[in-house]
């Protein structure tokens, strides 16, 4: 689970939006929530499949952003280029090679502060595709793995032409023994993480059509 940014592990899957979550570092205050909208009783779907009903901790969030989708994708998939507009990530390596696609898998690390039920840490994150469709929707999963801590993720991800731009809907569940013995920290992490990645997309996709020439 390269998700939440840092590593340990070249076990299974895991889910970006996972670690993303977990991170208390690119995270909002508690309670802001800005130009973000929750919808806790709906679930994100990609090709038919969602996130894991049984999960104890779970959040979905959504953005508008002024971009054109072909950016917002760009961004989202390029996934090697991640550190480059998300300071919390700190590696990323594509573990296949050519278009993103179902099957595609990355790892990827990142630092978690200390929490009260683990120590700071940096987790290890492998993140592998499952489903997906271009332009529209993403799903992945995978393991977290970092000292005193292991955390199986699963993250949606849903693109879709509005006024004004592009609607990026997420929703990731976590399971696992350290986040299941504090749901409501462990779900204010995930909230916070997801929220953060959802600003630091809007923000390169909006400075990078700001910047396209004409």
């Amino acid at each position: 689970m390269s998700g939440i940014r840092s590593t340990g592990v070249r076990a299974a899957l895991f889910t970006a939006p996972l670690l993303l979550g977990l991170l208390g570092t690119a995270a909002a205050p508690a309670g802001a929530v800005g130009s973000h909208t929750s919808h806790p009783d709906k679930s994100l779907t990609c090709r038919g499949k969602g996130v894991d009903p049984d999960a104890l901790v779970r959040h979905r969030t959504e953005i508008v952003i002024n971009a054109p989708l072909r950016t917002v994708w760009k961004l989202q998939t390029d996934v090697e280029r991640w550190p480059s507009w998300q300071t919390p990530v700190e590696t990323v390596e594509r573990l296949d090679h050519g278009p993103f696609r179902k099957g595609s898998a990355f790892r990827w690390t990142t630092p978690i502060p200390p929490n009260p039920s683990t120590p700071a840490t940096s987790l290890d994150i492998t993140s592998t595709v499952q489903q997906i469709k271009r332009n529209s929707c993403i799903r992945w999963t995978g393991p977290a793995i970092g000292e005193g801590l292991r955390i199986e993720g699963v993250h949606v991800w849903n693109f879709s032409k509005v006024k004004g731009g592009v609607r990026v809907s997420t929703e990731e569940t976590h399971t696992g023994a350290q986040v299941e013995a504090d749901v409501p920290t462990a779900t204010k992490l995930l909230r916070e993480g997801l929220e953060a990645w959802l600003r630091d997309l809007k923000s390169a996709a909006e400075a990078r059509a700001h910047n396209r020439p004409h």
